[in-house]
């Protein structure tokens, strides 16, 4: 927290971009975190369990009820919705609540409390935004059961009557779907992240937000003057009449920036000297597609089926992962979606498949190397797949290859899936393109041999920059020095394009590094086919790329790859982008 005269500013995570000055509206969840503990007698623990039941099934009635409310335009993130009602009757907090309160003779509230907190312990130890994404799911639902339980009244943001900013613990996807564009501005939350379900539906109405921020909810009144600044994630707490004006400019000249980008999004990516690269959005749900058509995708790029997986107690079935597929690339057509198989373990650990548990996970048995180790689970993906692409034009992708044997392998599995699909009668078809990861150093090497194997290749900078740099991203002590910018990592991004135009093999980044406008002249530079980001971050990659010349993007990245050291990289990305300001002496390296 970091005090300016009368401002009070506090750092938070960036849920939604935008900024919004107003009053703050405090959404109370009085009695959820404070519960106290006491013992049952044992003639009344089967009505202890009843309570508890009771509590569960108003709070599936209060989801369904929201559900059948949701508005037009927010019916695409019906499955974010569904997901938090099957978690009601979830392993982990329904049956070891009910196991609580009968092995303990607790009552249901510390029960409840109990569970959620040893689930939420499960995972606080994982870096990866995307799964502690799906603990806050696991929390959102538990305070909803505990504010059924405690008999606090529940909370109905679309009863708000005037113009504010919510401030609460947490926002649900059940509240954020019940917003009011017209009474609410924006809202910052104590917890949440930028991966959280809340999140995306905040994405999706265009509301600032800012989560993650600990304790505002305690520190601001009702009525108080905030500032909601979700484009760096600040909030500022009774700003003064100095800073007040300085962020109405900013918002205005936001507002007018964001109006002319978003007006020029499906215009094409093309370069001044009239160069097209294609760019499609990553997505983890189906209910991102629309923001994705919306921003000017030109398809999926990558599409992560792991929510699939980590949102339930169990394996999906065939069907349930067929029906998730098929709706994605009806949705999408013509385009293309690329569909990742499995990519689990290492940081996004399956509750249900704890065998696995390993003391370095990250080289352990994760991605391709689980599912042809479970080959079980993998059919039953790559059956799904199959069906799925006689509905549109998917491409199917492999992830954390590391050498020709996976490959191998792998697509034989996708032969035995469809001579399976065939024998049975089912519709199914395998006129798709068929992809790997570049993520790990060895398949950089053996990128020659891997061409021969594969129709294109898709770079993931994330796990490419961590493994070539040995760098945890999660370690707090050595996550300074990664970097994507590394000479090391463009040198092994130039070798795999080269190798890619020489096979004629299509090369794309769908890592974090294609989702930041200001990485474009080297991206360009360096002849990628396509790149697929964060939906949001289409339409300023697309503005960014359109005021580029492509042979000088070459010229330029050529000098690039003769750099030696991270910091002469910023240095020359900063000039390269802010010439001007260079000039002058303002801008930073």
């Amino acid at each position: 927290m970091v005090d300016k005269g009368s401002d009070t500013v506090l750092k938070g995570i960036s849920g939604s971009p935008g900024i919004c000055i107003g009053q703050a509206y405090l959404v109370d969840r009085e009695g959820v975190d404070v519960v106290e503990k006491y013992t049952v007698l044992p003639e009344s623990i089967r009505e202890e369990v009843n309570r508890f039941k009771t509590a569960v099934k108003k709070s599936e009635d209060e989801l369904i009820e929201v559900i059948e409310e949701l508005p037009e335009e927010l019916h695409h993130h019906l499955t974010i919705l569904e997901s938090h009602l099957a978690l009601f009757k979830d392993k982990m907090l329904y049956e070891r609540a009910i196991n609580a309160i009968r092995e303990e003779a607790i009552n249901a509230e510390w029960a409840l409390k109990k569970v959620a907190a040893r689930a939420k312990a499960m995972f606080q130890d994982i870096a990866d935004p995307y799964l502690q994404g799906r603990v806050d799911d696991i929390v959102q639902v538990s305070d909803r059961i505990m504010m059924n339980l405690v008999g606090a009244d529940a909370v109905n943001i679309g009863n708000i009557d005037k113009r504010v900013v919510l401030v609460a613990k947490d926002l649900t996807p059940a509240d954020t779907s019940r917003i009011q564009l017209e009474r609410v501005k924006g809202f910052v939350t104590d917890r949440g992240g930028k991966t959280s379900h809340t999140s995306i539906i905040a994405r999706t109405l265009e509301l600032p937000s800012v989560m993650g921020l600990g304790n505002v909810s305690a520190l601001i009144k009702n009525d108080d003057i905030i500032i909601v600044d979700g484009n760096d994630g600040l909030v500022i707490i009774d700003p003064s009449d100095e800073t007040l004006l300085e962020y109405e400019e900013k918002k205005q000249r936001y507002e007018t920036r964001r109006a002319n980008i978003k007006r020029r999004s499906k215009i094409p990516a093309t370069t001044v000297d009239g160069v097209t690269i294609k760019l499609m959005g990553n997505i983890e749900l189906a209910e991102e597609i629309v923001s994705v058509m919306d921003y000017g995708g030109e398809g999926i790029g990558l599409f992560r089926t792991e929510f699939q997986y980590l949102s339930r107690s169990h394996f999906p079935t065939e069907e349930e992962l067929y029906e998730q597929y098929r709706e994605v690339a009806e949705l999408i057509f013509p385009e293309p979606v690329v569909i990742r198989t499995l990519d689990i373990n290492g940081d996004k650990a399956l509750a249900y498949a704890r065998e696995n548990d390993e003391e370095n996970p990250a080289l352990g048995l994760r991605a391709i190397r689980f599912c042809l180790q479970r080959p079980d689970v993998f059919m039953t993906q790559l059956r799904g797949i199959l069906r799925a692409a006689a509905f549109g034009n998917v491409r199917v992708m492999f992830p954390m290859i590391s050498g020709v044997e996976e490959v191998l392998e792998a697509k034989k599995m996708l032969k035995e899936a469809a001579a399976q699909l065939e024998a049975e009668g089912i519709p199914y078809s395998e006129n798709f393109e068929i992809g790997i990861m570049i993520e790990v150093p060895s398949a950089v090497v053996m990128a020659e041999r891997l061409a021969d194997e594969v129709d294109f290749f898709s770079i993931g900078t994330n796990d490419l920059t961590q493994y070539t740099l040995a760098i945890d991203r999660g370690n707090r002590k050595v996550a300074h020095l990664y970097n994507s910018l590394h000479p090391a990592v463009l040198r092994l991004i130039k070798q795999v394009v080269e190798v890619g135009k020489k096979h004629d093999v299509k090369v794309c980044i769908c890592g974090e590094m294609a989702s930041e406008p200001a990485n474009m002249p080297v991206l360009l530079g360096l002849e990628l086919d396509e790149l697929s980001m964060t939906p949001q971050s289409l339409p300023v990659v697309k503005e960014m790329i359109r005021g580029l010349s492509f042979s000088e993007s070459r010229k330029f990245a050529d000098r690039v790859l003769d750099e030696t050291t991270v910091g002469g990289v910023a240095t020359m990305m900063d000039a390269f982008v802010y010439p001007e300001e260079n000039e002058n002496g303002t801008a930073s390296a």
